[in-house]
């Protein structure tokens, strides 16, 4: 079970997150910024996600998400913003600042699960996939160029983490390969389209509908491609599908709008914490990316998707 830190100064949202979720997860509880942040830096190796109240007495939400996205600690720790502050303007600022999840109130509990869920699943993949290929670094980095296909959730992982392995920051390498190439297989190749994704999810039914459509005799040799070149001073991937493209300039960024969303944040995340530079070419069905060699700066300002 996942150990969650939930904080709120209200006691009765605290009742009502922990109703919702003490079956499935271990809850932690503080009642303000300040105790939040006293209990994150007595177990900095504690938590596995932060459900973050925006709005309270002595340290606010904001404040406490500056001080997490700025501490190398915790940099990887979901935040999930909760507030009733959700005009655009309120919701782009605690993205900005990295809450990559926002829950605007009064929510479901079922948004809330779903919310939940999405942040931890991102977590653990992202974990996962930076031990699964590190067997392989000596052979890649003696790699120049290079080609693979896959079609499969799990040839996208294995892939993912192996080719990260060459980056100086393979585990934010690997998630961004690894939602870029998923996007190939399930939207390019198969043909799943947000809305779907959206309902599949919400029902639990996405990976086996994925799975489905892949047993199909017409998918068997559809295949996506990633194409490694390495240069003196940076390595780039180039990932095509054979669907027919698509509105790629709406995710680069997370619309506030798909704030509130289970899912629709891959690509702004792979775009801002995982490479260099992201580029889209013709309908969207081929994008290259890039991954300097040298340790990258601390803060970078955001490409503007294009180049």
């Amino acid at each position: 079970m996942a150990k969650l830190l939930v904080v709120d100064d209200e006691p009765i949202n605290l009742e009502i997150i922990g109703h919702c979720l003490e079956d499935e997860h271990q809850l932690a509880f503080a009642e303000d910024g300040l105790e939040a942040w006293a209990m994150l830096e007595a177990s900095p190796q504690a938590y596995d996600g932060v459900i973050l109240d925006r709005m309270m007495p002595r340290m606010d939400g904001m404040e406490v998400l500056r001080r997490l996205k700025a501490d190398r600690r915790f940099r990887d720790v979901p935040v999930i913003m909760q507030s009733a502050a959700d005009s655009s303007e309120q919701v782009a600022e605690g993205l900005a600042a990295g809450a990559w999840y926002y829950l605007a109130k009064p929510y479901a509990p079922k948004a809330l699960r779903s919310i939940v869920n999405a942040a931890l699943d991102d977590r653990r993949n992202r974990k996962d996939l930076a031990h699964i290929g590190g067997r392989l670094q000596a052979i890649l980095d003696l790699t120049e160029q290079a080609g693979f296909r896959f079609r499969t959730l799990d040839e996208v992982s294995v892939l993912s983490s192996t080719l990260a392995q060459m980056c100086p920051n393979p585990e934010t390498v690997a998630m961004g390969l690894s939602e870029l190439m998923l996007n190939a297989v399930e939207h390019g190749n198969l043909g799943i389209d947000y809305a779907e994704k959206g309902r599949l999810i919400e029902e639990g039914l996405w990976q086996e509908e994925v799975e489905r459509r892949l047993a199909d005799p017409a998918q068997a040799g559809r295949h996506a491609i990633v194409e490694l070149r390495r240069d003196p001073a940076f390595l780039s991937f180039t990932i095509r599908d054979r669907g027919p493209g698509f509105d790629w300039q709406r995710y680069l960024d997370l619309d506030p709008s798909r704030a509130f969303d289970s899912h629709g944040r891959g690509i702004a995340m792979a775009r801002h914490l995982a490479f260099a530079s992201m580029e889209y070419r013709g309908t969207g069905n081929e994008v290259q990316v890039t991954v300097a060699l040298a340790d990258p700066p601390e803060i970078r300002a955001p490409n503007d998707g294009t180049a």
